[in-house]
């Protein structure tokens, strides 16, 4: 195994002392590996922390529908450790493991599309174009703003864009999944 170019901040990291514990109460006590490569600069890991906080926390968006957004940027832009970290919450926020290895073939000929509601269809198709392509497809817009209204369309367009960012972070870095994903 190689040395990594850029090392992962020790797991037992102390300072600076209110980030640490910030990203620690979010995370239920323990860093990830993007934590301990974010914590190399103070002022992106507390911005992270706070943006990716509220994505993940305080959103009207269904947790399904933010998950399967997130599983599918993983998918589309190749970043393994996302999935791994995004497939279990998708589970637990109603996805099944079926839905799981489908969200595998996102952008394929091969995407078993029947296995989704027609909402979930419009998200991963919204996922698909915003990734792939950027501009997105007018009519899948006014069905999803049709579907869930302007407050949520717009966060599940924000989330996309959200983990757009972390999956470009995550390849560019080389982080690694961790041996277990956490709760």
């Amino acid at each position: 195994m190689s040395e990594r170019l850029i090392p992962y901040q020790p797991m037992d990291l102390a300072e600076p002392a209110a980030l640490v514990a910030a990203i620690r109460q979010r995370r239920g006590g323990q860093f990830i590996n993007l934590d301990r490569m974010l914590l190399h600069s103070t002022p992106i890991a507390e911005g992270w922390n706070h943006f990716i906080g509220e994505i993940r926390n305080n959103l009207s968006l269904d947790p399904k529908l933010r998950e399967l957004a997130m599983c599918g940027v993983a998918v589309l832009n190749g970043a393994e450790y996302e999935f791994f970290h995004h497939a279990p919450p998708f589970i637990k926020a109603g996805g099944t493991e079926e839905q799981v290895q489908a969200l595998r073939l996102i952008g394929q000929a091969s995407f078993p599309a029947t296995l989704f509601t027609s909402v979930e269809q419009d998200a991963v198709e919204l996922t698909l174009q915003m990734t792939r392509h950027i501009k997105v497809d007018g009519d899948v817009m006014k069905r999803l703003q049709a579907a869930l209204g302007n407050t949520i369309t717009v966060e599940l367009v924000s989330v996309v864009a959200a983990y757009n960012m972390v999956s470009r972070f995550l390849i560019a870095l080389d982080i690694n999944p961790e041996e277990h994903p956490p709760e």
